[in-house]
């Protein structure tokens, strides 16, 4: 198989044999669906896990959150972290103490604690890996749930696409894009996005639910922003139609995009949240994120699961596209 996210048909059959029959997991292992619920009286524990595996410039950073944000989309507050980090054979004892410190200094900005994990070097690995674990905490009535998402709601992103994906290019593949055709100060630019507008969205995701309407919420990530509509509208047994001029996209990532000919709409998204608002609360959230100071868009609608998943352009509808991997991962495969 290729380098990415197992495909959704066996990744499908393979959590299909998972006998979830505890009653207290309210929400178990499914695709669409990012992180557990687990039933805990009068509040829920919201458990997830993911790795990062494609960078290696601030790993750890990285990994906290990148959990963080799947805790934040379903309403609940990041609160506890630990993490299992991986190092190559003949790592410095620096790499140890710049990922430890890449960790505590993320789970310092968010008020989430480090409460354990591994470490260790590990046979056969040529680049550090971080294996993050998030809990996080909300009482039942905020729970944002995965499949709430309804026709006639408002399709809502914050910020723009591929954000993630821009920047760890900018930072992993320097070489590629100055010889295809960006300048030393483009790809500053791009890497610079990691921070600003940051790939985090854990605060948008608490300005939004405070502020009403939300019937769901994703946080895009391999596979894009493309891949994310179709996990909402998996999740939901709904159709989605997404309006191609609506969709905001960086400079930077457009340059990185043409550099290393990539489809934007593809491409590693952390950094915008995703959300399917009803109607009448969509001026509210708007107005409440951009007091903040974040930028949100309406893209599009959630229509009826007989419409399908749709790109809208003047000239018409077309299919959304599928992307069977990453744009990231199908780059990073490529052959020297």
């Amino acid at each position: 198989m290729d380098i990415g996210k197992l495909p959704a048909d066996l990744l499908g059959k393979l959590l299909n044999t998972a006998n979830t029959t505890d009653p207290r997991v309210l929400l178990g292992p499914r695709v669409g669906a990012d992180a557990a619920v687990i039933d805990m009286g009068d509040t829920v524990l919201v458990a997830k896990s993911d790795p990062v595996t494609f960078a290696a410039e601030r790993i750890g950073w990285y990994t906290v959150q990148v959990n963080a944000n799947d805790i934040a989309c379903l309403g609940a507050t990041p609160k506890w972290f630990l993490a299992t980090v991986l190092l190559p054979e003949g790592a410095e004892p620096e790499l140890a103490e710049e990922i430890f410190n890449q960790i505590t200094e993320a789970c310092d900005g968010l008020g989430v604690a480090l409460v354990g994990g591994h470490t260790e070097i590990t046979y056969g690995l040529t680049r550090a890996i971080v294996s993050g674990h998030m809990l996080g905490e909300a009482k039942k009535s905020d729970v944002v749930w995965p499949g709430g998402a309804l026709p006639g709601d408002v399709l809502l992103l914050t910020s723009g696409i591929a954000i993630e994906g821009t920047a760890l290019l900018a930072r992993e593949a320097a070489d590629a894009l100055r010889a295809g055709g960006m300048s030393d100060a483009e790809i500053d630019a791009a890497a610079a996005l990691l921070e600003s507008p940051s790939i985090s969205v854990v605060r948008a995701a608490q300005i939004a639910c405070s502020a009403g309407g939300i019937h769901a919420m994703h946080d895009p990530t391999e596979g894009g922003l493309a891949t994310g509509l179709a996990e909402l509208a998996s999740a939901a047994s709904v159709g989605v139609e997404l309006d191609a001029d609506a969709i905001h996209v960086f400079p930077e990532t457009r340059a990185v995009c043409t550099a290393l000919q990539l489809e934007p709409l593809g491409l590693l998204a952390s950094g915008a949240l995703l959300m399917a608002v009803e109607p009448g609360g969509v001026a509210n959230v708007q107005a409440s994120l951009d007091q903040e100071g974040i930028d949100s868009h309406l893209i599009g609608k959630v229509t009826e699961a007989t419409a399908g998943l749709k790109l809208a352009f003047s000239s018409g509808l077309s299919p959304l596209p599928i992307f069977p991997r990453d744009e990231l991962a199908r780059y990073m495969s490529q052959p020297n």
